[in-house]
């Protein structure tokens, strides 16, 4: 409780602080009371630091700077378990088919859930992935967000509200989801059938006769990482050619399946570079995160969009009531900045000569400059505006997660230095939910 006696201390003295004294002295010590709760989740493994991960990815929204700043420190802190520790839980999880495969005891990836081994099936020589689910962490997701309560109440950032609450709802909702390991098998099978006779991509097979709760087993498929040096020695147009499917795969899950990978992090994504030249593959992994949409958030979305890219004022803010992101009743200024930052998303499929579109981020051939274009930046300033920031505490979370996933798109083509021209892409995607102009 020693946090908590010396924020109750400063709370005094501020008192007799100036407003920029008190302003600089609250920061301090929010940046202490950040390093003692990081400090705190540091020493533990399991949902609780998945918890705490989670906060540090969505809790810009309500939590201090600097609670959230120390928070993404824990994204670095998943060290995996020792061999030793993991091979009694891989023999209960494998039984009778333990001894049918050769398995790596250095893991390929570490979570603060589980960890993940390659293997090799004896009798064909099949290489596969053996994701392993720490024990106890599927039954402690609930006590450990209330542990995280309690730790963001001794620090004193513990959000109150209704808002706050939903947003809790939603997190557990997530890790529940997320440690589902019968879900996350059906998830990429669907995913793998949907995906099966597009050659731009490669999802993983499931083995279900070897799967358990806490053991997902699918083919192990290599790839290398995006933005690697070997990845970036591609030609201009095979970097295209990878943007471009990936911009794709976004609009087939936002426009025609309303389900989508909502982790927007990049080891969930591996390239299959072709010797030849001629296919190169986006790998995906890692369908624990993917989140249905319901029917009337998405149809709202859709006006969002397609009022942004036809420039169509009323539409775009019908939807934004629709999302519960605006109100009929806010001020003009209010809905002005919204606008602006819808016009400001739809940028890289604006042609038309009076957008705003930076000539830095306009190539030559008239393509857009994923890379230059330096827009996920510009576009977390202009959310940020104070028209937008004094109305909203906390936005809709559906709204929140579907904007994540946008970034994450948009940085994964900003990586790849990728010069497309998507506006058409665009344009007949919303044709197919009945959007034109």
């Amino acid at each position: 409780m020693v946090a908590g006696s010396k924020a109750a201390a400063s709370g005094f003295a501020n008192l007799f602080r100036s407003p920029e004294k008190r302003a600089e002295k609250n920061s301090e010590m929010l940046s202490k009371q950040a390093e003692y709760l990081v400090h705190e989740l540091g020493q533990l493994k399991g949902s609780i630091v998945k918890v705490g991960q989670m906060m540090a990815l969505y809790g810009e929204h309500f939590l201090p700077d600097e609670i959230t700043a120390a928070l993404h420190q824990l994204e670095d802190q998943s060290a995996a378990l020792t061999w030793q520790a993991v091979e009694p839980h891989f023999r209960a999880q494998l039984g009778r088919h333990y001894d049918e495969f050769e398995i790596d005891p250095e893991p390929l990836g570490a979570a603060s859930i589980g960890q993940v081994h390659r293997a090799r099936r004896k009798k064909d020589g099949r290489e596969v992935c053996f994701k392993l689910q720490y024990p106890g962490v599927a039954q402690a997701i609930d006590t450990d967000i209330e542990a995280l309560m309690g730790l963001l109440k001794v620090v004193r950032a513990l959000p109150k509200g209704p808002d706050f609450d939903e947003w809790l709802d939603e997190i557990r909702g997530m890790l529940h989801r997320e440690v589902d390991y019968q879900l996350e098998l059906e998830t990429t099978h669907f995913f793998r059938e949907r995906l099966k006779d597009d050659p731009r991509f490669i999802v993983p097979q499931v083995f279900p006769e070897y799967s358990t709760p806490n053991l997902l087993v699918t083919s192990y498929e290599p790839g290398i990482v995006v933005g690697s040096k070997e990845c970036m020695a591609l030609s201009q147009s095979r970097r295209d050619s990878i943007g471009y499917a990936a911009l794709d795969l976004f609009f087939k899950e936002f426009f025609l399946w309303g389900e989508l990978q909502t982790d927007p992090n990049f080891g969930n994504y591996r390239l299959r570079i072709d010797p030849a030249g001629e296919q190169d593959k986006i790998v995906l992994l890692d369908f624990g995160a993917v989140k249905l949409f319901p029917e009337t958030f998405m149809t709202a979305y859709y006006d969002v969009v397609g009022g942004a890219y036809y420039r169509n004022r009323t539409r775009l803010l019908r939807g934004a009531v629709g999302l519960n992101f605006l109100r009929d009743d806010f001020p003009d200024d209010v809905q002005d900045s919204f606008v602006k930052v819808a016009y400001k998303i739809i940028e890289p499929f604006d042609r038309r000569k009076d957008n705003d579109t930076p000539k830095a981020a306009l190539c030559s051939n008239g393509c857009y400059g994923w890379g230059r274009s330096n827009l996920p930046e510009r576009v977390a300033r202009s959310g940020g505006s104070a028209a937008l920031s004094r109305h909203f505490k906390i936005p809709p979370r559906e709204f929140i997660f579907m904007t994540r996933k946008l970034v994450g798109v948009y940085t994964f083509l900003s990586v790849l230095d990728s010069q497309i021209d998507a506006g058409p892409m665009l344009k007949s995607y919303l044709k197919r939910v009945d959007i034109v102009d």
